[in-house]
């Protein structure tokens, strides 16, 4: 065993030193994220309740232990940007808005861990943030790492506003040495891919996904169905590409999850939950957990949907279909032979009556099927590869089904 540990450790040497290997994010990181709702609002006189300050976090930390959400798995509390003094302190360092985070990060993070949390921040990788508050330039990438450590910070965001595309070919790996250099486990979330177009030649995802834990491919999500859509059609188109980049300890974003907010109806607030889980997205909220409606949080909280994002096998779905009829099919495999699949409808007239069968979405031959409806939980038994059967599905909206075999072919 001593020769196969002297070769362990002679293959790690050989490896390419930016190798973030922290063990972290096996599964997608689930979680809250200030930005999408909250923006960058720092008028705390004005709208103490909505603005960025340590107020807010505080909040939404006892929402997330209090409410349900800490126990189904979302357990990371994210700042995003405007959260820092529009300067650095007289060593060099990132302070907190003096007014708005009197307390300090160190005791917000203090706070989020005693509720079984994990705290998020955000920096940028260029001269500024996006919104404008000192960024992190390559002078400063160790700096930074470690003071976010001293602080007890769980992840970071590293944005890449006000950089050059060399800046970034040095920095985001730079900053994955620096993460692991601390000591401390910090989840590394890279905006790397959405700067340089999301697709190679300019991306490279087998480095990518040496360097961080998860990436930002596209633009920004914004409170609109039209977003979420542009969001889908440009992943689904490049699934070839970025399908096999994901996997465990590493994931394509999409970004948040805007369930909750003002632009979605209740169908496509079911669709997109339904379709981020088939991506195998990160699942991180931005809403106010304060007052979310009940069908949102329904949706939010749904144990067999969070089971299937979470499954250890950590494969990315494809779409598999697309009809003329505006119908498209998504699979994901799934660990222990089970799978997911989602019935979605671009339409936008009337409910689509669906007939199809496993046999046409490529299933083994003469397999057997339990299969339960993962919104409603009513449970199909008996299915079999041959049938045809038909689903229901409402104007952008979804159904979604989790498989498992009851009885799979002799092979």
């Amino acid at each position: 065993s001593g020769l196969v540990l002297a070769l362990a450790v002679a293959v790690a040497l050989a490896l390419p030193s930016v190798a973030l290997e922290n063990g972290l994010a096996r599964t997608p990181p689930m979680g809250w994220l200030a930005w999408e709702r909250f923006r960058c609002n720092v008028d705390c006189r004005a709208d103490p309740h909505n603005c960025i300050s340590e107020r807010l976090f505080f909040e939404m930390a006892d929402r997330l232990a209090e409410d349900g959400w800490r126990v189904l798995g979302y357990q990371y509390i994210n700042i995003d940007d405007c959260w820092s003094a529009k300067q650095r302190d007289a060593a060099g360092r990132l302070v907190p808005d003096p007014e708005r985070f009197p307390s300090g990060i160190r005791a917000l993070a203090d706070y989020v861990h005693a509720k079984g949390l994990k705290l998020g921040i955000y920096g940028d990788l260029g001269n500024l943030t996006c919104g404008g508050y000192p960024g992190t330039t390559l002078d400063y990438v160790k700096q930074d790492a470690q003071t976010f450590a001293e602080w007890g910070v769980d992840m970071l965001k590293l944005d890449g506003c006000y950089s050059s595309e060399e800046e970034q070919a040095k920095g985001y790996p730079e900053m994955a040495r620096a993460l692991n250099a601390t000591g401390r486990p910090i989840v590394y979330s890279c905006s790397w891919p959405a700067y340089q177009g999301g697709l190679p030649p300019k991306v490279n995802y087998t480095i990518l996904a040496e360097v961080c834990n998860l990436w930002r491919n596209y633009d920004d999500i914004q409170d609109s169905w039209d977003s979420v859509l542009s969001i889908l059609d440009w992943f689904f188109t490049n699934q070839d590409v970025l399908q096999p980049a994901a996997g465990p300890g590493h994931w394509n974003d999409p970004d948040m999850l805007i369930i909750g907010d003002f632009g979605l109806s209740y169908e496509q607030s079911r669709s997109q939950m339904a379709l981020w889980t088939v991506m195998a997205a990160p699942l991180l909220m931005s809403t106010d957990l304060r007052t979310i409606s009940p069908s949102a949080k329904e949706i939010l909280q749904n144990h067999l949907m969070i089971q299937i994002n979470q499954d250890p096998l950590g494969i990315q779905g494809r779409r598999i279909v697309k009809e003329k009829s505006l119908i498209e099919v998504f699979l994901r495999p799934l660990s222990q032979a089970a799978s997911a699949l989602v019935f979605f409808s671009r339409r936008t007239d009337m409910p689509f009556l669906y007939t199809t069968s496993l046999a046409k979405l490529h299933f083994p031959e003469n397999a057997v099927y339990k299969v339960q409806d993962v919104y409603s939980g009513k449970i199909i038994s008996g299915l079999k590869t041959g049938d045809n059967f038909s689903v229901v599905i409402n104007p952008s909206g979804v159904v979604m089904w989790y498989l498992r075999p009851t009885a799979l072919p002799v092979q």
